[in-house]
């Protein structure tokens, strides 16, 4: 996948690895929030837009909150093609449950943020929260855009579920931080490794923190408290897409979900929350990470396996 440099789409690989082999996420570049006392961003009705991949663990965890959040109404949304080559994520529709873009008619995703800012310098990356009425990225940062969604649009949906309560946010940023860096992102550093060194690192620290997790959810139905919380829908597309992707395409194969006696009963329950279950699509998450990724896959053929039975 390329990048936008100053603007301009660059194709090819651009290495996000540092010198010792390891991978580097980059940073989100729009971060602003829609609040009732912003200057700009206020939360309305059919002012908002959701480009999202089905693939993309970091885009789902949007998806699950729009439907708990009950914005379907409010916040429209297009779900790109799952194959991510040379032009970055497009908006063709010749694979089923892609929408194209609705917004703009563009082909590639990256033209849309070539919209928000003609200069720009960024990866074009998923989920895109954009604002109809001046036309721009609102938010590109996942965890910053479930946060918008859990209270900003509360009078104008009348849902005030709270997944990111008060009493138990402390709890919820640490246990946040040790998911991403090693569990969410630890798989993309494993997978995504230059060096032996820097994967079997990536590796050890995966599952260090799958079995601190296994311990935790030793007799409980939630990360945190017993309830479901922002913590729980970060960690669930990862556990998703591990068996039937990570295991074998990242090499983050010591063990599988399945064989974790806590972890896996807890994605079984999790996952027969509609709007976990209903923003699950395994075609697609399948078909992006063996097709795109042609370093690892150079024949880009596509596992008909495992069965998926969650």
């Amino acid at each position: 996948m390329g990048q936008l440099v100053n603007g301009i789409w660059i194709k090819g690989s651009v290495s996000s690895n540092n010198s010792s082999g390891d991978f580097k996420r980059a940073n989100s570049v729009f971060r602003n929030k829609i609040a009732t006392n912003h200057q700009t961003y206020l939360p309305e009705t059919n002012r908002y837009h959701l480009y999202v991949s089905y693939a993309c663990p970091w885009a789902h965890r949007t998806l699950i909150f729009r439907k708990l959040k009950n914005l379907e109404d409010h916040i429209s949304v297009d779900y790109v093609h799952p194959d991510m080559l040379e032009m970055g994520w497009s908006f063709d529709k010749n694979f089923p449950e892609t929408t194209g873009d609705s917004l703009h008619s563009k082909q590639y995703v990256h033209e849309i943020y070539q919209l928000s800012d003609k200069t720009i310098s960024t990866k074009a990356t998923v989920p895109i929260l954009w604002d109809k009425k001046t036309n721009t990225i609102v938010n590109n940062e996942s965890s910053e855009i479930i946060r918008i969604m859990n209270d900003a649009f509360n009078d104008v949906t009348k849902n005030y579920n709270d997944y990111y309560p008060k009493k138990f946010r402390n709890e919820i940023d640490s246990i946040n931080n040790s998911i991403y860096e090693n569990v969410n992102n630890g798989v993309y550093r494993s997978g995504f490794s230059k060096t032996q060194n820097s994967y079997k690192e990536a590796v050890k620290k995966l599952f260090t923190t799958l079995d601190y997790i296994d311990d935790i959810l030793n007799g409980r139905n939630y990360l945190i408290g017993e309830v479901l919380t922002e913590a729980d829908i970060r960690l669930i597309p990862t556990l998703l897409r591990f068996d039937c992707v990570y295991y074998f395409h990242f090499k983050c194969n010591i063990k599988k979900i399945s064989e974790y006696k806590n972890i896996s009963r807890y994605l079984r329950n999790l996952f027969e929350e509609n709007a976990i279950k209903s923003t699950t699509n395994f075609e697609h998450i399948k078909r992006h990470y063996f097709y795109s990724h042609e370093h690892i896959n150079p024949y880009r053929i596509i596992p008909v396996g495992p069965e998926i039975s969650i």
